[in-house]
């Protein structure tokens, strides 16, 4: 074996060695390229909208917000309510792959048996995971797994002398009842979906929990 056919075979061994073949380097580009993308991905924050209406058949008129509209007309025919009401509007704002967990106390929900501010309504609102990510058709769809909503509504249940005087009318007779569901959902962005619907005791009304999420405005 000659010098040169010796160190040609060295300086290829030494090629083969220290460069990559192509399917490494292409392992290593899209080993990149996905940790780039879970990066992009973490860094976005998703603002999440949650609508607590009131389903009643008392003569409650309030113009809900355009957005709800396209459900509205589902719940109308599908529930048999006469109106409805905007309870509250909770927006809170969450990292993609984050969680929420918001508790408060409220006015009174309800039109029957929650007659004053004196007997608000203590509610908890949770989400174990907000995550944000793309379908098979390429759609951008946010799950929250671990949905929670729970709340303690008073329920007028009767009424009662007034020890201070005998003229007084009756105070009414106040119980908190519990409601609440747990579930995991997904949701196009940015396009509300009813969650579920809660009926309140013998009110004859019914909280109606609305969801949406879209990413956040930079």
């Amino acid at each position: 074996m000659t010098l040169l056919r010796i160190f040609c075979i060295t300086v290829l061994a030494a090629l083969l060695f220290v460069c990559p073949s192509g399917n490494g380097l292409a392992l290593a580009q899209s080993r990149e390229q996905a940790t780039q993308a879970e990066q992009k991905d973490r860094d976005i924050d998703l603002d999440t909208q949650l609508y607590l209406l009131i389903a009643t058949n008392q003569d409650v008129q309030e113009k809900l917000p355009p957005i709800l509209e396209p459900l509205m007309k589902q719940l109308r025919t599908s529930l048999p309510f006469k109106n409805y009401r905007l309870a509250t509007t909770l927006i809170n704002r969450v990292k993609n792959g984050g969680r929420l967990n918001l508790k408060w106390i409220g006015g009174p929900f309800l039109t029957v048996g929650a007659t004053t501010a004196g007997t608000p309504s203590f509610n908890e609102f949770r989400v174990n995971v907000v995550r944000l990510f793309r379908d098979t058709e390429g759609r951008e769809i946010v799950s929250m797994e671990g949905f929670s909503f729970g709340a303690r509504v008073p329920i007028q249940v009767g009424s009662a002398a007034s020890a201070v005087a005998s003229t007084a009318p009756p105070a009414p007779v106040i119980n908190y009842e519990p409601t609440g569901l747990t579930t995991d959902i997904s949701m196009r962005e940015a396009e509300p979906v009813v969650v579920g619907t809660l009926n309140v005791g013998s009110s004859g009304e019914a909280i109606i929990l609305v969801m949406s999420a879209k990413q956040a405005a930079h």
